[in-house]
């Protein structure tokens, strides 16, 4: 990898981030144009071959408070949250999320681009319009047979069921084929056309060969900047601002990371830009460069003493996220989970390590969530869910009938806030929420300090509607689970307090499952209150942020036009998932990736670059 010296200071195109996004486009140009000089600016460290980024099982030990590679976001302290500041999640390292995220293979449906295109103007980002970079992308492995036309097979980054199939899994859709009649058990609900309600094992961003993670900077970067010495990774650095003179961004002004380099010399740095700077800092970063730039509301850009360049009052609003919620049962004596992975258990580790390098198997290569559902409520549910959901059902949902309400899931580890004892396996039923009421906003608190807290409001649960459905997804996490082989009863801690005397009080104990055909709980009002508050205080999100540099009309809250230029300033794109317009039904790394894709060829028809 060619090292960046003082003297070299120009370049044609700079990145002001290096995840997801920016990595597919980067590498895409640099392989279509070799003579194009790419800088990339990472604030956090390299990915390259190494173990907490290569095996997939490893993807938690990036959630841990004192990880480099991602960084932990505190919103304000919620009445919603019962009080609580919720922590988010999100990639500081090369490949941002691809190269710690969960592998999760999910796409959204067609509904969701084409609303991109038609709800919020933007020409060219329509389904139709996407399939074919969607495809160019992937290689999917998952299943076998005749191609399938939404699905990519030529693509650098694999997809497949990865190394290891959970019992846990297994058994959660044996019983869910008898249990939930209405629903069928399928092998591909990511066609991105037809996949509501049906069950099916989760395909993974994983080499089914290898089992290494199917992440953007070994598939699209590294292979080209040990060839290349015209594309540069920077790492440790931070992007401050973008240097804009006369109305066009000719340049950023870069810091280091002191969690990355502590002892460097932290004096401002300045990389010059000949055609183009493209902030790709994701949804907590890219509106924060923006508005320490000048760009974004008036009132808070001259708050901190900025000149106000470009009055974009969207910039860090429509901040959204999927809330998630995550129930954990006990599970027999013997059932294969992750836990000691998770705990580091050096015997576990061991084992499942000598699996791996010796052919790409086992536990290593999985992330614990095998199976699932895009669940979409029938009028039985919709009564269940209540009166507080039905506005939103009726506008929102009813003209969408290919968008799901919930991503139903089972994994194969403890996932919760109450860490259990050591000597119990775990088994956790759960969902989050695709398309949820409360939207939040981010912005700066400093114009100088780009360590400093945000002011941050997440939004999660500010609307009851997202209460109502989360509650619903308890209730039926609780009937999955309890009809599953694998279940011995409910661990207490991550679970209501139900009112004295409930029919819905917690089993003490070891308990066996029940028949399938067993009568349901029976939840009173005040055990729906106990259910509401165990939310509030318990609920998280699945670090899925997006939107707050949002790709829409100005007079709608845009911050960027449908090529991506921020308006207002030539010579300044964003490309990351702030620019989606709204939320999306997915896990958002098949969207980034289609980001970097578009991203790639916008660039290079305004450069004259063909093959990309």
């Amino acid at each position: 990898m060619p090292a960046l010296t003082s003297s070299e200071t120009e370049f044609d195109i700079i990145f002001a981030g290096g995840g997801t996004s920016a990595g597919v486009a980067a590498g895409r140009l640099a392989a279509a144009a070799p003579e194009l000089r790419i800088l990339i600016v990472e604030t956090g460290p390299h990915t390259q071959e190494d173990l907490a980024h290569v095996q997939p099982a490893r993807c938690f030990s990036h959630l841990s408070p004192d990880t480099i590679t991602a960084k932990h976001i505190i919103g304000r302290p919620s009445d919603h949250l019962n009080g609580r500041p919720l922590a988010i999640q999100t990639g500081q390292c090369v490949g941002g999320g691809s190269s710690m995220n969960f592998v999760m293979y999910t796409r959204p449906p067609r509904s969701d681009y084409d609303d991109w295109e038609k709800v919020y103007k933007n020409q060219g980002w329509g389904f139709d319009d996407l399939l074919p970079l969607i495809k160019k992308t992937e290689n999917f492995q998952a299943v076998g047979g005749a191609p399938r036309p939404t699905h990519g097979y030529k693509g650098p980054l694999k997809v497949s069921y990865g190394g290891y199939r959970s019992s846990v899994a297994i058994d959660y859709l044996t019983t869910m084929a008898e249990y939930d009649k209405t629903r069928s058990i399928i092998d591909d609900a990511n066609s991105m056309v037809d996949d509501i309600n049906h069950f099916q094992p989760w395909p993974k961003w994983i080499d089914q060969e290898t089992g290494h993670r199917s992440d953007v900077p070994h598939n699209f970067l590294y292979d080209k900047t040990s060839s290349n010495s015209n594309l540069h990774i920077v790492v440790g650095c931070t992007v401050k601002r973008v240097v804009i003179e006369d109305g066009k961004a000719v340049g950023v002004e870069y810091v280091h990371n002191p969690r990355i380099t502590p002892t460097a010399d932290n004096t401002p740095r300045v990389a010059k830009a000949k055609h183009l700077v493209v902030v790709s800092a994701g949804a907590f970063g890219s509106p924060a460069i923006l508005e320490r730039s000048g760009i974004g509301a008036r009132d808070i850009v001259e708050r901190f003493g900025l000149e106000s360049v470009v009055d974009l009052p969207g910039v860090g609003e429509n901040y959204n996220d999927h809330p998630v919620v995550f129930v954990p049962f006990l599970a027999a004596e013997g059932t294969e989970t992750l836990d000691g992975i998770i705990r580091n258990d050096e015997a576990e580790i061991a084992k499942w390590s000598t699996q791996w390098l010796k052919d790409g198997s086992g536990m290593m290569a999985s992330n614990g969530v095998d199976a699932g559902c895009k669940y979409r409520p029938n009028p039985e549910e919709l009564k269940d869910i209540g009166p507080d959901f039905a506005k939103r059902w009726e506008s929102f949902f009813v003209p969408s009938p290919d968008k799901a309400v919930v991503s139903l899931g089972v994994t194969s580890l403890y996932l919760g806030l109450a860490p259990p004892p050591s000597d119990t396996k775990y088994f956790c039923v759960g969902g989050f929420m695709y398309y949820p009421s409360g939207i939040g906003s981010i912005h700066i608190t400093s114009a100088d300090d780009v360590e400093a807290p945000p002011d941050f409001d997440t939004g999660v649960l500010s609307s009851q509607d997202d209460v109502a459905v989360l509650r619903h997804v308890y209730k039926r996490t609780r009937e999955f689970a309890r009809r599953m082989s694998t279940y011995r009863g409910e661990y207490a801690p991550d679970h209501p307090v139900f009112p004295k005397g409930s029919a819905a009080a917690i089993p003490e104990g070891p308990v066996m499952p029940v028949p399938i055909d067993a009568p349901e709980i029976v939840y009173t009002a005040e055990d729906d209150k106990a259910i509401d508050d165990l939310i509030r205080s318990r609920v998280s999100t699945t670090w899925h942020s997006l939107g707050t540099c949002a790709m829409k009309p100005r007079s709608q809250g845009g911050v960027v036009d449908s090529r991506l230029n921020v308006y207002g300033v030539r010579g300044l794109k964003v490309a990351d998932m702030s620019i989606a317009p709204a939320n999306m039904g997915t896990n958002t790394y098949s969207p980034a990736l289609t980001i970097g894709e578009k991203a790639a060829v916008l660039i290079a028809e305004e450069l004259g670059i063909s093959g990309v």
